[in-house]
C-alpha cells in the first residue's frame, strides 16, 4: 500500500506527539500510594529530577553484584553529658553544631546507624507531655531549650539526610540519675513517688514489677514511635539495678512482692521479678510493631547470661543480678536485633569474645539480628584500635551475611587519634547498607526510573521513583569494561555525571536500585551505554 509523503509526515508527527505525551506522563512524579508500614512524607520538589532527560538506550537485564551489608552503629549517651550535649549549659546553636560534627564524622567514616539516648532517666531530650525536659539538656529539669527546638527531631532529620538510621535509646526503669541535679517537683521521681525507690548510690528506680511502671514506660515508648520518624527503639542493660547501686542490699520491692503473694502467686521472688521483666519486654516488642511495623526493637544486655554459659565463662550473671532473662527474649524473638555487650578482649580468659558471640549465636533460634556491643572506649588492651578492628573482623567471620556491631561509645572514636583511621582504612573502607530484616513485612518498592543523556565525554544520569516517600537510599551501579562498581547514595542524590572513560576503561552500563528504610532492595533499571 502506498502512502503519500504528506500522510507519512502526519502519521509520524502524531506518533511522536503520542510518545512524548506518554513519556511525560510516565516520568512526571505521581501521588504516592498509601503504604501502611511506611512513614509517608510530602516529597521535596528538589528530590524530583527534571523530566527532560532522555534514555540513551532501552533498559535491559544484567547480573548486578551483591550490595555490601553490615550494621555499623554507635551509642551517643546524654546521661551525665557523657557524649551529647557535652555540657548542660550549651546554647541551642552549640548543641546543633556538636550534633552536626558528630554526624558528619560518622558519615565520613562509613557508619550507618546512631543509637541516641533521648530518655536517660525518665526525662526527655524531645518535646513530651509525659515527662519533663532533661536536666542534661538545659541544666534544669523541666526547662525547655531556648529558643525552643526538638533535639530528637533534629537528630532524626540530620541522621536521615546522611543515610544513617536513628535508634532512640531509653532506660525503661531509671527514674533519676545521681548526676541529674536535685529531685524537684518536676522530676518523675516526685510525680510518681508511689512507684519510685531511692537506691543507696543516690539514684531513683521505678519498681519494674509495678503495673503503673509498666504502663507509664509503655506510654512513653508508644508516644515516641507514634510521633517521630525513628527507625528503632533501644533498651540497654539496665533492668533491675546492679547490686552495687544499692550497696549489695536486695532491691526493696516489698509492696509489689506482697501484692503478688496475696494474689496467690507461687513463683519465687527471683522468678517473679524475671517474669515481670519478660512480660514487659514482650509487651513493648508487640506494641512497637502494632504502632509502626517497620520500627525495630533492640536490646543490648550485659554480655554474660550466666557464668558457665558457655563453659569457661566467668563473671556477673544478668539472670540472677539484673533479673533479665535475655536468652529467653532472643529465643522467643521478642527483639529485632540483639546486641550483647561483649566488652572484653578477644583473648580474655574468662570472657572470651568469640566463645560468647558463638554461644549467643547458638541461642538465636528465631534468626534475629545479632550485633555485639564493643567497648571501643576502654577495652583493656595496649592497642585498642587494633583490638576493635580485630573484633569487627572476628564478628564478620562468626555472623557471616548478617554482620554488625555497636560501638560504646562515640567517645571511643574521637578520643583515640588512631581509632577512626584504623576502621576506615580497614573493615569500614567501603560504605554498607544495614542487613535486611526479612521477618518484618514491608510493601515492595517500585522499580525506579533511570534517565541518561550522552554529553560526549560523559553521561549525565538521573533517577527517581514513583513512591519516593518510601525510599531511604539509592544504590548506583556503573560498569566499566565489564566490571561493576557500586555506590551507596543518600536520598537527595538524584543525578550524577559519569565519565565515559576512566582509568583506561569504557563505561558500558548503568543501573539504579531504590532501598527502603529496612534495607530492602527494589528491582533495578539498567541502561546500556554505547
Amino acid at each position: 500500500m502506498k502512502i503519500s509523503k504528506i500522510k507519512l509526515v502526519c502519521i509520524l508527527g502524531m506518533f511522536a506527539s503520542f510518545s512524548t505525551s506518554c513519556a511525560v506522563r510516565e516520568n512526571t512524579p505521581k501521588a504516592k500510594n498509601k503504604v501502611s508500614n511506611t512513614n509517608i512524607k510530602t516529597p521535596n520538589p528538589k528530590l524530583v529530577p527534571p523530566i527532560a532527560a532522555i534514555p540513551v538506550n532501552e533498559d535491559f537485564r544484567v547480573n548486578l553484584p551483591a550490595i555490601k551489608r553490615e550494621f555499623r552503629g554507635v551509642w551517643i549517651a546524654s546521661v551525665a553529658n557523657i557524649n551529647w550535649p557535652s555540657r548542660n549549659n550549651l546554647s541551642v546553636e552549640q548543641q546543633k553544631a556538636e550534633a552536626i560534627n558528630m554526624l558528619n564524622m560518622l558519615q565520613d567514616n562509613n557508619f550507618n546507624a546512631v543509637i541516641f539516648q533521648a530518655r536517660p532517666s525518665a526525662d526527655a531530650l524531645y518535646t513530651s507531655e509525659l515527662e519533663p525536659w532533661s536536666y542534661f539538656l538545659t541544666g534544669k529539669t523541666g526547662e525547655p531549650p531556648y529558643p525552643n527546638y526538638d533535639p530528637l527531631q533534629f537528630w532524626i532529620e540530620e541522621a536521615h539526610k546522611r543515610g544513617m538510621e536513628l535508634h532512640v535509646w531509653l532506660n525503661p526503669y531509671r527514674a533519676h540519675h545521681s548526676n541529674g541535679g536535685a529531685v524537684t517537683n518536676q522530676s518523675m521521681a516526685s510525680k510518681l513517688s508511689d512507684i519510685t525507690i531511692k537506691l543507696k548510690n543516690g539514684m531513683y528506680w521505678f519498681d519494674p514489677a509495678n503495673p503503673k511502671t509498666q504502663g507509664h514506660v509503655s506510654n512513653v515508648v508508644k508516644d515516641l514511635v507514634k510521633r517521630y520518624d525513628l527507625d528503632a527503639i533501644h533498651f540497654d542493660d539496665y533492668f533491675y539495678p546492679y547490686a552495687t547501686y544499692n550497696r549489695g542490699i536486695d532491691f526493696p520491692d516489698h509492696e509489689s512482692w506482697r501484692a503478688y503473694q496475696n494474689s496467690g502467686g507461687t513463683l519465687t521472688r527471683a522468678d517473679w521479678r524475671r517474669d515481670q521483666v519478660n512480660k514487659f519486654v514482650e509487651r513493648i516488642y508487640k506494641e512497637i510493631h502494632a504502632e509502626k511495623n517497620y520500627v525495630k526493637f533492640g536490646i543490648s544486655p550485659f554480655g554474660i547470661w550466666k557464668p558457665g554459659y558457655p563453659e569457661g565463662i566467668v563473671g556477673s550473671s544478668q539472670y540472677d543480678e539484673l533479673f533479665a532473662d535475655a536468652k529467653l527474649w532472643l529465643n522467643k524473638g521478642w527483639v529485632d536485633y540483639f546486641s550483647p555487650q561483649l566488652y572484653w578482649p578477644i583473648d580474655s580468659k574468662g570472657q572470651a569474645f568469640a566463645s560468647l558471640l558463638n554461644w549467643w549465636k547458638s541461642e538465636n533460634t528465631m534468626n534475629r539480628h545479632l550485633w555485639p556491643g564493643l567497648n571501643t572506649v576502654e577495652v583493656k588492651v595496649s592497642d585498642r584500635p587494633g583490638e576493635i578492628k580485630n573484633q569487627v573482623e572476628l564478628s564478620r567471620e562468626i555472623l557471616k551475611d548478617d554482620a554488625g556491631e555497636i560501638h560504646w561509645s562515640i567517645a571511643g572514636l574521637t578520643k583515640s587519634s588512631n581509632m577512626l583511621p584504623t576502621l576506615k582504612n580497614g573493615p569500614y573502607k567501603e560504605k554498607a547498607l544495614t542487613p535486611k530484616s526479612p521477618w518484618i513485612k514491608a510493601a515492595p518498592l517500585e522499580k525506579p526510573s533511570l534517565f541518561v543523556n550522552d554529553n560526549g565525554s560523559s553521561i549525565q544520569t538521573s533517577w527517581s521513583s514513583k513512591n519516593i516517600g518510601n525510599v531511604f537510599q539509592w544504590v548506583l551501579f556503573t560498569q566499566y569494561n565489564g566490571v561493576w562498581e557500586t555506590e551507596i547514595l543518600t536520598l537527595d542524590n538524584l543525578s550524577k555525571e559519569l565519565p565515559k572513560f576512566k582509568d583506561g576503561k569504557n563505561l558500558n552500563a548503568i543501573a539504579i536500585k531504590a532501598i527502603d528504610r529496612l534495607g530492602n532492595e527494589s528491582d533495578y533499571m539498567a541502561k546500556k551505554v554505547k
